[in-house]
């Protein structure tokens, strides 16, 4: 049927480097101008059913497979790459790993250019792809400048610029804001309405439904669980794997009769001396270019648990970067327990603060997740003896226990920002600094290690949580300042513009609006129960209080 842009029949697949079937007996069709949604939590096979589909297996990824992957009547394994290429058209999980230009044109522009298309025809693309998603601002700009929201929205431009009648979109969320990703679902819906097909795998279940989908493909262990209508909350799908709307989950709990008890937070404020205090802080990259950051005064304290928010591109990265030393501040001073970090080489602040960048290509290098694991604590000269147990605590708190072998560049974009993570709590920092800790993570993955990092309850057994006196996290997850923070600080116009408890600065909605803050459901739910709840909790507890 060359009019049916996919039929996958039968599909099974074993990766050449592990025993257990990734996929088994994937059978479905996808027809023009549907938009599918694939969800469930890592591991599951997403990600190896889109590389089926977009011919990354059984070419760049080596295995057993067996049936079929028809694109638009045709097998994939019989195609050439720049045959697939011009059907299917791939978004990655990260953008690092896709952008190849100096600048932001020139990237847009890079696929249409290697199919050879006349010069108008490119900048006619490249035009539309811009205006489309509202890119004008970013035209000019140099790509290593840009964040890594903005870096995945060039990526999309340039996937659009390809026309593929196929859209394959691999976590295309997960560095944007709120408001950028609401207004990416709605562009991944008006395609689809024009007859694209539209293949979107996603965490962010609650996000994603924004985009009305046609249907949802629901995996476990490489097997299809449930396909079909998302009206409601299919029962075949386990609400503590993937992130579904607070209503739902508080449905759930209530027909399983199983509310767990929260786990307390501490009240944020003043406590002893100031960690990390910054004082009239500005900061541009060159002369020729703007400030990014102006007139910038914080103060981080012991037992902070600070969620920052705020707009792609707003400063929000180079904000922590200054207090790890690797930027100095063009005006004004940081101290790091009272020491200027001019005066502070990167290696002496990481022993105050540990940091994980949002690019995890941009830490790892070693051959092992293991030695990946040792090198902070070695270079720092711990005692040998307690580097193990260091590693091995890490790799148990973000699951990653049994992989300690693999090298970590050829893991999955999740499993390698879960190194990156376990890196940095085994260097035993006091603050631990997180750059966008749930992107590429499953629901029930984020949960356990954020738990492990922000139980400070007289239960918690962890020598991690123990460790850190304060815990920072740059987020566009919304849910992740409601469950885990006990201060939220909302960053926009080049300073913070509110610095508070999550209730005091996020029942604001028109200013949360402002900077590119959706509301989600759980938040809603939150501010209606806090008269009986008195502070925010996960969508499971509420069960007890809806």
């Amino acid at each position: 049927m060359p009019n049916q842009p996919l039929i996958i029949e039968n599909l099974t697949f074993k990766y050449r480097t592990r025993p257990e079937l990734a996929l088994e007996n994937i059978s479905l069709k996808v027809n023009p101008g549907e938009l599918l949604l694939i969800a469930g939590s890592s591991g599951c096979g997403k990600t190896t059913l889109a590389r089926c589909i977009n011919g990354l297996i059984p070419r760049s990824y080596r295995g057993e497979r067996s049936g079929q992957v028809l694109l638009h009547g045709r097998e994939v394994a019989d195609m050439q790459i720049s045959e697939i290429a011009q059907v299917v058209g791939t978004l990655l999980q990260d953008p690092e790993r896709q952008i190849v230009a100096s600048n932001v044109f020139n990237e847009i522009a890079f696929g249409p250019e290697n199919l050879g298309l006349p010069r108008a025809e490119i900048i006619n693309r490249v035009d539309q792809a811009i205006s489309r998603l509202n890119l004008e601002y970013l035209r000019e700009r140099e790509t290593f400048n840009l964040s890594g929201g903005e870096k995945q929205k060039v990526a999309l431009a340039g996937v659009l610029t390809m026309n593929p009648s196929i859209l394959m979109l691999d976590e295309p969320l997960a560095s944007l804001d709120p408001a950028s990703a609401h207004e990416a679902l709605e562009v991944f819906r008006s395609l689809a309405d024009e007859g694209k097909t539209v293949i979107l795998v996603e965490h962010r279940v609650e996000d994603a439904i924004d985009a009305r989908p046609d249907r949802l493909l629901y995996m476990e262990d490489g097997k299809i669980k449930y396909l079909g209508p998302i009206r409601d909350l299919p029962p075949e799908i386990d609400h503590t794997k993937v992130k579904l709307p607070a209503p739902w989950v508080v449905q759930r709990v209530k027909a399983l009769d199983k509310v767990p008890a929260a786990t307390p937070k501490p009240e944020a404020g003043e406590r002893g001396e100031p960690l990390v205090v910054f004082e009239n802080v500005d900061f541009r990259y060159d002369e020729e270019y703007p400030l990014v950051l102006q007139n910038v005064n914080l103060k981080i304290y012991p037992g902070d648990l600070i969620a920052v928010l705020g707009p792609n591109g707003a400063g929000k990265s180079t904000l922590v970067k200054h207090a790890i030393g690797l930027l100095k501040p063009t005006r004004g001073r940081v101290l790091v327990e009272g020491e200027d970090t001019r005066k502070m080489s990167v290696a002496q602040i990481a022993r105050t603060l540990g940091y994980v960048f949002q690019s995890p290509t941009h830490m790892l290098y070693a051959p092992t997740v293991r030695e990946e694991l040792e090198f902070g604590p070695k270079n720092l000269e711990f005692d040998p003896a307690s580097i193990p147990q260091y590693v091995n605590e890490s790799l148990l708190t973000v699951n990653l226990k049994g992989l300690d072998e693999y090298p970590p560049l050829g893991l999955s974009f999740g499993q390698q920002k879960r190194t990156t993570i376990a890196a940095v709590l085994a260097m035993r920092s006091k603050i631990l600094i997180m750059d966008e800790p749930t992107a590429g993570q499953d629901f029930a993955n984020y949960t356990r290690f954020m738990k492990a990092l922000c139980d400070t309850s007289d239960n918690a057994q962890s020598i991690l949580t123990a460790n850190f006196a304060a815990t920072i996290f740059i987020t566009h997850d919304l849910d992740l300042a409601v469950t885990y923070a006990n201060r939220v600080l909302l960053f926009g116009d080049k300073h913070i513009i509110a610095d508070g408890k999550p209730q005091d600065v996020l029942k604001d909605d028109q200013l949360l609006r402002k900077y590119r803050v959706r509301p989600t459901s759980l938040l809603r739910l939150n501010l209606d129960l806090l008269p009986r709840t008195g502070r925010f909790l996960p969508a499971e507890s509420l069960a007890a209080f809806a």
